[in-house]
């Protein structure tokens, strides 16, 4: 029994999300604001991090910081005081992990105010009524932190900011050390769209992981400069990244990788997330449009979507040409009553061929002229306006709740969508389809979405996406993802 329990236990420590890690922020000559968010997705997104944001450290005591398991520190302002810098000290030298990124290398070296030039690398001068005050002008000097340097093994020889690196630029970054946990795997080199950082002073205890060229061609040394390193401080480890300089640095691969990686060794002296898989190809995606207007948040739909390689192409060149070779999946969100022989042909001959269909909203009135269409394909009509009577009925602003129906991957982890959208009352909808999500609201049919039983092509069809409340809904734009993934055969 004590076996088992152990057992358990040890599996339980093990779980993803249970690296606790705490971001350490607030005082920076950086964009911190939209950088620390960064990073804590970074650590999110990877499943095993429990990452949380403290933007005043200088409240940090020995109870706050046993619950982590490892620090970053995104931080160059002022000091923090004898009890928060004494706790990380004791944190770290306990065995606990340290990272420390890009501008927080000159953190707490102090600086010394010499007329209207600025010597040492901290850019907090402390005035005499205890504010930070511009360091063009004299003030008192804040002393530096001996302790922290030694943490993350560096200090500066070029004192004078505008000297600590080249001109921002695209750049290769080399691992010296490829067998480092950090980098196993990650293959020999990665690009980097930062800042390289240079002249700066190593401890011997530090161990560079990784170099970049400093290329005097862009203002630079000359030489390899330190870019990843590690550092043991008691019994913990310290490892420092000069990456990071804004969201367009840490959106690069390389930077997400070893950010991440860097933490887990930090946190536990090992790493054993895998390394990334290789990039897979975008899911090819034609939006076809025209016929009906539409609000521009609809293209929000696809923003931030590295999975999709999509293309908008209006009436009547979506279809003017074989499009089989050149797409996936096709999102309609036009609204025309038909379409020319060479267009059917076309349209016919993609879905017939296998790939994905999802038609958005109105264009469950497409191509009304042609039976095949609606009868086979989508598996619904809305009929419109015959004789001066209209069949199908449209609402403007009407109330609903979009609700799964069993389960599917379409739907898995989408609740209950809250809406305020179109409604659509007395379509056609085939008994044979596979209804995903369906809503109880009076002024709409029962069905808001379904798979069509078409054999030779995955159909799913998404009657919600009028306008801007449901395009921005989190819980619309992942349904759509997920029917655009599904009918690639990219979600099972």
């Amino acid at each position: 029994m004590r076996f088992i329990l152990s057992l358990f236990l040890a599996v339980a420590a093990c779980r993803a999300g249970d690296i606790r890690a705490l971001i350490l922020t607030g005082g920076n000559d950086h964009d911190w604001r939209s950088t620390a968010p960064c990073l804590k997705k970074i650590l999110l997104d990877t499943g095993r991090f429990d990452a949380r944001v403290n933007e005043d450290p200088a409240g940090l005591t020995d109870a706050m910081l046993a619950h982590y398991d490892v620090l970053i520190v995104h931080y160059n302002g002022v000091r923090w005081g004898d009890q928060a810098e004494k706790a990380v000290e004791k944190f770290v030298k306990s065995g606990k992990g340290i990272v420390a990124t890009h501008s927080s290398s000159y953190a707490f070296s102090g600086l010394e105010v010499r007329g209207d030039s600025v010597y040492g690398v901290n850019a907090s001068v402390v005035g005499k009524d205890g504010r930070r005050t511009n360091p063009r002008f004299s003030g008192i000097v804040e002393p530096a932190w001996p302790e922290y340097a030694k943490m993350i093994g560096a200090t500066w020889e070029d004192a004078k900011l505008r000297k600590a690196h080249a001109p921002r630029h695209a750049y290769p970054i080399l691992f010296t050390d490829r067998e480092h946990p950090i980098a196993r795997g990650l293959g020999e080199t990665f690009l980097a769209n930062d800042e390289l950082y240079h002249n700066m002073n190593l401890s011997p205890e530090a161990k560079v992981i990784a170099t970049a060229f400093d290329d005097p061609a862009n203002g630079g040394t000359g030489k390899n400069e330190p870019a990843i390193w590690t550092v043991n401080y008691g019994k913990g480890r310290a490892v420092f990244s000069a990456l990071g300089h804004d969201t367009m640095a840490m959106y690069e691969p390389g930077f997400i990788a070893t950010f991440s990686r860097g933490v887990e060794w930090a946190a536990t002296g090992s790493v054993a997330a895998p390394a990334p898989a290789p990039k897979q190809s975008p899911v090819r995606v034609l939006v076809a449009v025209g016929g009906h207007p539409h609000v521009p948040s609809f293209y929000s739909l696809f923003e931030g979507r590295p999975e999709f390689a999509v293309q908008v192409v209006p009436h009547p060149l979506a279809f003017a040409t074989d499009f089989r070779k050149k797409y996936d999946v096709l999102v309609l969100y036009d609204m025309l009553d038909d379409l020319s022989e060479v267009e059917r042909q076309h349209l016919k001959e993609f879905v017939e061929s296998g790939k994905g269909v999802v038609p958005l909203h109105h264009a469950i009135i497409d191509y009304s002229a042609w039976p095949w269409w609606h009868q086979e394909v989508t598996g619904g009509k809305f009929f419109r306006p015959v004789n001066g009577e209209r069949v199908s009925i449209p609402k403007n602003n009407v109330e609903m709740i979009a609700k799964p129906v069993g389960k599917h991957p379409i739907t898995a982890g989408i609740g209950p969508i809250h809406v305020i959208d179109e409604g659509y009352k007395k379509m056609w909808v085939s008994p044979k389809v596979h209804v995903l999500m369906e809503t109880d609201s009076p002024d709409n049919d029962r069905p808001v979405a379904w798979i069509s039983p078409y054999e030779k092509s995955k159909v799913v069809f998404i009657q919600l996406g009028h306008g801007e409340n449901t395009h921005l809904n989190p819980g619309y734009r992942e349904l759509v993802r997920n029917a655009i993934l599904w009918s690639a055969g990219k979600l099972r």
